[in-house]
């Protein structure tokens, strides 16, 4: 590693001990920085790496709720502002018992270069809890929200931070959150929170869109190598928002979905998830928030609980991670690999290690990192803010054709990236060096204090 990109990452360290995910981030991205740093000697001399490892502002504030007891607890809630050079600070809030500072850290500082890589005018955030919303009744989760309200409203608005739902945050989530704004402010601000149902605010095809965006960069992987999802076998992980609509788009698109999982284990369906077997997921998942064990049960598949192995062992042409962060370690990677996988897209937020990433790289495997990826999401919720502030709204055919279109370009521009750095098809430099560029142009252009 370059010295002066190493003397960055291990400030990182020595500043923010024990945040292991969020320097495995900025590690992976600096690395992958070094042809940009070397090729425009500004970003050095404007102290660029040093002020874009920072984040510009963390609020941290304790949650206090009451429970169907009556008994009061006490969650901790977080907003990291990580950096607004060329938008507001746009991104999830994420409720789940493994939310630390150091956990959002990583996450807002990956949305930063995805944000950019959507080429819309929003900055990275990102936010959460440590509460849990699974097995809480819906009084719980209103009570929780509305708590989490209080503190954060003063802290965001349509032109200074837009957050959005994440993992454990949903409809009823985002529903509770901006009905507690509106009661608290007076305001019918409905930028102020993306991810909202349609009929007060959101967007079509806001809940599909990650799911739907991460198929469709893959496609266009596929496509430099002559080939198409049609026929392909594909793993998918996880069975919640991104998991379910990113198995949707493969069945419109051609591919058989194999398999799903959550936390407890994984199904193996090799007859496919069908549009019916879909709908029951959804249902499963949605409404009755089961277990995906269920669906082996209803459905007489094989059923492998998570200590027993991962759905990675499984011979498939495309693999779409979308459960969470280092789902997929080196011997999965491997076993991937040597399964013939063509294609890997990143559903999820950072879900391979950087050894597996290697090994995906170095074995000539389509890799789409989840900054390019999954961008999908935050792209439609920013076409969210722009129909929010027009008053108007499009239709799904409308938002559809965009999110395709701007998943296409974020494709092309990492892989125009990527083949001018000598590394062509290498998407983790393509997308970190364009989505770097953009953010340390405008915060050159804006002067030391940004």
């Amino acid at each position: 590693m370059d010295k002066y990109i190493e003397s960055v990452y291990n400030q990182v360290v020595e500043k923010d001990p024990g945040q292991d995910v969020f320097h495995q981030a900025v590690l992976e991205v600096l690395e992958s920085l070094e042809p940009a740093i070397k090729k425009y000697p500004k970003y050095k001399e404007n102290s660029i790496l040093e002020r874009i490892v920072e984040p510009e502002r963390i609020i941290q504030f304790r949650i206090p709720w009451k429970d169907r007891d009556g008994k009061i607890q006490v969650n901790r809630g977080y907003r990291v502002q990580f950096n607004s050079a060329i938008g507001p600070y746009k991104g999830g809030l994420r409720f789940h018992p493994t939310v630390t500072q150091g956990v959002l850290k990583f996450l807002g500082f990956e949305q930063v270069f995805k944000n950019s890589l959507t080429t819309l005018p929003m900055g990275g955030g990102k936010g959460g809890s440590d509460f849990d919303p699974k097995g809480k009744t819906d009084a719980e989760v209103e009570n929780f929200c509305e708590s989490l309200m209080f503190e954060l409203y003063r802290h965001i608005g349509q032109f200074i931070d837009v957050p959005a739902g994440d993992i454990g945050v949903g409809a009823r989530e985002i529903g509770y959150l901006y009905g507690a704004y509106r009661k608290i402010t007076n305001n019918h601000g409905t930028c102020v929170l993306t991810g909202k149902s349609a009929g007060w605010g959101g967007s079509l095809i806001r809940p599909e869109a990650t799911g739907y965006g991460c198929v469709y960069f893959v496609q266009e992987m596929l496509k430099t190598r002559g080939e198409d999802l049609k026929g392909k076998k594909a793993v998918v992980s996880g069975s919640g928002n991104v998991a379910q609509y990113a198995t949707e788009k493969c069945i419109q698109l051609g591919a058989k979905v194999i398999a799903l999982s959550d936390s407890s284990g994984w199904i193996h369906d090799s007859d496919g998830i069908d549009e019916e077997k879909l709908a029951w997921v959804m249902d499963l998942k949605n409404v009755r928030r089961g277990r995906i064990k269920e669906y082996a049960e209803h459905f007489k598949v094989d059923y492998t609980e998570t200590k027993d192995g991962s759905p990675w062992s499984l011979k498939c042409d495309i693999a779409l991670p979308s459960a969470t962060q280092n789902e997929v370690d080196a011997k999965e990677a491997k076993m991937l690999v040597d399964n013939g996988v063509l294609a890997v897209g990143e559903g999820a937020n950072m879900p391979t290690v950087p050894e597996g990433v290697e090994i995906f790289l170095e074995s000539g495997v389509l890799f789409g990192p989840g900054k390019a990826a999954n961008a999908g999401g935050v792209s439609v919720s920013g076409l969210e803010m722009a129909q929010n502030s027009q008053r108007f709204f499009w239709t799904r055919e409308e938002v559809d054709a965009k999110l395709h279109q701007i998943m296409q370009n974020i494709h092309a521009n990492a892989y125009k990236t990527s083949e001018l750095f000598g590394m062509k098809g290498n998407y983790v430099v393509g997308a970190n060096i364009a989505g770097f560029v953009k953010v340390a142009d405008a915060m050159i252009d804006q002067g030391h204090r940004i």
